[in-house]
Parts: structure tokens; sequence; C-alpha cells
């Protein structure tokens, strides 16, 4: 282990997350998904290697981001994941090439896809267009038996109110019970004054939570998990809230080895876990 992150680990085990959650399990390896691989990875794996090493990682879960140049991997990783025990968990966007080989392998993965923002004079105008611009992907997902998580990525489709009143007009206007939330630290940094109302909000409708090391500012914008200053509190909060589904630990680094970085995540979790136990 670096030196760099022993120290963090020391700090945060020092900061003394409350013994409240000493038996909460949420954060096993087996809740954990790899978010944010596919791109970013230094090193360029391609779908056997990246397999192999969340094999290696103790990881069983992936959520698939690509860009252009792998779409003419998608069946390959597909395949590898099969054949290596990990489960295609997640799918970021929408691609027909994708959906047709989701029926084809008999797959129903999330399908994350960044809530709209549109424009509107009142929160209730927003809310309806948004629904309006989802709803073609809402039914495509409700045939091929995919849960559809709207993502927080900034701007007011990004936030946990408007996000969650989406959800629900969805839910009751079109029967949409398959859609919920994805949400994202690294994309929360704004949010952090309110963030535990916010998770309580969410956490009902809550498919996936992308946890990120969270300072006050996001400069840098990723960090390992214990190497922020917020971690063990935001920690805390999710173990008290019970929210004990899908866990997501990113790279999202392109100059960094993804292995190093998943790896580095695990150790703070666990870290925290140890922190807790004592």
């Amino acid at each position: 282990m670096k030196r760099s992150l022993c120290l963090s680990l020391v700090a945060f085990l020092l900061s003394g997350a409350p013994a409240l959650a000493a038996e909460f399990a949420g954060f096993a390896r087996k809740n954990l998904v790899a978010w944010c691989i596919v791109p970013f990875d230094a090193t360029k794996r391609g779908p056997e290697a990246r397999a192999k090493m969340l094999k290696k990682l103790g990881i069983t879960r992936s959520a698939f981001d690509s860009r252009a140049e792998h779409v003419s991997s998608f069946e390959a990783e597909i395949q590898a994941y099969a054949a290596n025990g990990i489960d295609f968990f997640a799918f970021w966007g929408a691609h027909e090439e994708a959906f047709s080989l989701f029926q084809k392998y008999k797959l129903t993965p999330q399908i994350w896809q960044t809530a709209p923002s549109p424009e509107g004079e009142t929160d209730a105008i927003k809310v309806s267009r948004a629904v309006e611009a989802l709803l073609p992907l809402v039914e495509k997902t409700r045939s091929l038996g995919c849960p559809l998580g709207l993502y927080n990525h900034g701007h007011w489709g990004g936030e946990p109110k408007n996000l969650v009143a989406v959800c629900l007009a969805l839910r009751e206007k079109y029967a949409a019970k398959h859609v919920g939330i994805v949400y994202n630290f690294h994309h929360a940094h704004e949010q952090l004054p309110d963030i535990e109302d916010s998770l309580k909000l969410m956490t009902p409708y809550l498919l996936c939570l992308n946890l990120n090391g969270m300072n006050d500012k996001p400069e840098p914008k990723i960090l390992q998990i214990g190497k922020g200053k917020h971690d063990a509190r935001l920690l805390e909060m999710v173990a008290q809230l019970g929210y004990d589904g899908p866990i997501g630990i990113i790279d999202h680094q392109s100059e960094r080895d993804t292995e190093e970085c998943l790896r580095e995540n695990i150790e703070g979790l666990e870290a925290w876990q140890k922190a807790v136990r004592r």
C-alpha cells in the first residue's frame, strides 16, 4: 500500500465512526459494483482482462460505460463477464446494439440515464417535460425487463428532490415501477450541506449508490473512499438509513490503473468497517 494511502486510512480510522453502524453489512464485497472502469483505465484493458481483474479483486458486479470505440466489443464484454462470474449489472445510456445483445443473452441490467434538465417556468413544468423526454426509454426498458435508473449529473435534473419528483411522476402516471434513482457522490459536492435529508428522501427509490471520497469542493473531483474529510460521516449516514442495496465504487481517473483505484476504494471501506467494529 502506498504511503499516502496508509496515512489517509490512519486519519480515517481516527475520525471515529459511531459504533451504531457496527453491524451494518451493506458495504460487503458482494454488494460492490465497479463503475467508470472502461474508458478511464490507463492500462486500456480489453473485456477478458477487465473481467479477470474484477474477479481477482472479488468484485462480482460491473456497470458498463463506453465510448464509440467500445461498441464493437459489447458482445465480447458480455461473454467475458459470463465466463468469469461477473454480473453485467448496469449499462450507461441507451444503445440499440446493446439492447439487442441483452435480448440475445437474456440479460436485464439496470440502464442508467442522466435525468433531463428541461427549461420551464416552474418545477412542475420541468417535471412534466422531463417525464415526456424519458417516456420512450421508460417504455423500451419496460419491454426489455430492465430497471431504469435516473442518474444525477448536475443541473436541475441532478438535484435529489427533482430526481424523486420525476421518478414518482413516472411511477404514478405511467405505472413505471421499474424506474428508480442512481445517485453519485462525485456529482453531489454542492449538495453536501443537505446530504442527509437528500439521502433520506431518495433511499426508497435507490437502484444504486455510487460512492466517492468527498471534500467540500470537487478539487480533485474524484477521491478514493477514505481520503475525503466527510467520508466517515457519509458512510455512517448510509449505514443509519439502512440502505443495503448495490454500492458503486469508481475509477474515473484516466491517468491511473483501474485495478489500483478499485483496490483503494475497497481498502477505504474496509478501514471504516474495522473502525466501527472496535
